[in-house]
């Protein structure tokens, strides 16, 4: 498989999965020969032959019953003509009221990161320690019914059986995911009723509103619909034009100095002109020239908490167990490989420095916005996401210029800051890096009650 230059550099930077697969996946994209489509679970058959009782109990996942865990996961055909298919993972809301929790999608970055690394390691109820499971106690499918994908197809265990079938923009994956989440509601209607958010990180920045929106435009005319409520983004890549604004940040952290903050400001004025002019990929291989210097620079190899300075290591379990036999029995994927990210983001090469910002300004006139930026992160550090937001066209832009930022506590430990206006919610998390429900897991999960309650952070 020939691998783009700019990749090495490129994909690093939105999710530490691509460290873990590289250096863990004993299984690699292999040609489709190699695959054994037949003995994954492909749930779409049963929900177009009503069979919707058959489909829930083989969906069952035995796994996750010695923790008194109910789950279900398997495979949604989301693309009947190149026989792509998404893999789910769900866990319904353990609270006494979980007939109306909320429903909250998850969707991990990339592009090709498996949302399964933010089951395992950032807000599941599941975590691998010593190559076993345990429960993880600040979870968010405690008062949530929570629903990870893979997307998009040939990321994680999500696959297609045509080249044709890898996605090349937003608009189709936003197409694909709604294709799941309706399929997903099919298979468990007594959801369809429940307030419905999409949520995710990092590249996902991209992934959520593209989803959003998709359902948006549909839900008029759609038979089944979603009682779509808001969506939340930790630390998205989301405008790539206005979030060029790495120099001033970097420097004023002291991880560069003056001279080097000069250099790293023509960098991005080159990235800005290309973008400008729609000259997608050398935007994208001119990014990777910034982060190249950034490594060399700072003698870094990370971006995601710059505490840090090379990647942290103990996400990487979860990786050899979810591929063993037993457990690939039992969440229903057969022999199918996990996936590394190197088809998804080569096709997504062209995407990858365009903005949906568009599509967050619509979706704030209808929907509740949440986002929120861990303090140490440094590839979508937090000026970035402001700087986009104040150049945002949107009911309540004006307000949030001159907002006035409040203390947003839990158990009276200063856990961040925020920001309102409008439909708008925007959270600075202290001492968190770029995988926000990792780093201050109590703090997160107060926040994503709160916000899919409606509840004042502040």
């Amino acid at each position: 498989m020939v691998v783009y230059s700019w990749s090495r550099f490129t994909f690093q930077l939105l999710i530490v999965v691509e460290c873990f697969l590289y250096l863990y996946l004993t299984i690699q994209v292999a040609a489709d020969g190699g695959r054994n489509f037949e003995d994954s679970l492909i749930l779409t058959p049963y929900i177009e032959r009503g069979k919707i009782s058959e489909g829930r109990r083989l969906a069952r996942v035995p796994l996750t019953d010695s923790l008194n865990i109910t789950s279900y996961s398997g495979f949604f055909t989301v693309n009947k003509t190149y026989d792509s298919n998404q893999f789910f993972w769900y866990f319904p809301a353990m609270s006494p009221d979980n007939k109306t929790a909320p429903v909250v999608v998850w969707l991990q970055g990339g592009p090709g990161g498996s949302s399964l690394f933010g089951l395992f390691n950032e807000n599941g109820p599941l975590r691998v320690k010593n190559s076993k499971l345990e429960f993880r106690k600040h979870n968010w499918a405690l008062n949530h019914h929570l629903i990870y994908i893979d997307n998009p197809v040939g990321t994680g265990y999500s696959f297609t059986k045509d080249p044709k079938g890898y996605c090349t923009d937003e608009k189709q994956i936003g197409e694909e995911l709604y294709s799941t989440v309706i399929q997903f509601l099919q298979l468990f209607p007594e959801l369809q009723e429940n307030m419905f958010f999409v949520t995710g990180e990092s590249y996902a920045g991209k992934y959520v509103p593209a989803l959003v929106y998709t359902i948006h435009e549909n839900n008029k005319r759609a038979k089944t619909k979603i009682n779509m409520q808001g969506l939340a983004i930790g630390n998205g890549f989301t405008d790539p034009k206005f979030q060029m604004v790495y120099s001033e940040y970097i420097y004023q952290i002291g991880l560069i100095d003056w001279n080097q903050k000069k250099l790293l400001e023509n960098i991005e004025k080159d990235i800005v002109e290309y973008i400008k002019q729609n000259k997608w990929n050398a935007a994208t291989e001119k990014f990777d020239e910034f982060q190249e210097f950034f490594y060399n620079a700072t003698g870094f190899r990370s971006f995601y908490n710059y505490l840090y300075t090379h990647e942290r290591s103990d996400g990487k379990d979860y990786t050899g167990l979810i591929q063993s036999d037993s457990v690939r029995r039992q969440i229903h994927v057969g022999n199918l490989p996990f996936h590394n990210r190197t088809e998804v983001r080569n096709h997504l090469k062209e995407d990858f420095m365009k903005s949906v910002a568009p599509l967050v300004s619509k979706l704030l006139d209808h929907y509740r916005v949440l986002l929120y930026s861990g303090q140490l992160d440094v590839i979508v550090a937090y000026p970035l996401t402001v700087n986009y937001l104040r150049h945002l066209n949107f009911t309540g832009s004006e307000e949030y210029k001159t907002a006035k930022r409040y203390i947003w506590k839990v158990n009276n430990d200063i856990a961040g800051y925020v920001k309102q206006a409008g439909k708008l919610t925007e959270i600075m998390v202290r001492n968190a890096g770029h995988f926000v429900p990792s780093d201050q897991p109590v703090w997160a999960l107060d926040m994503i009650t709160r916000f899919t309650r409606g509840k004042s952070l502040h």
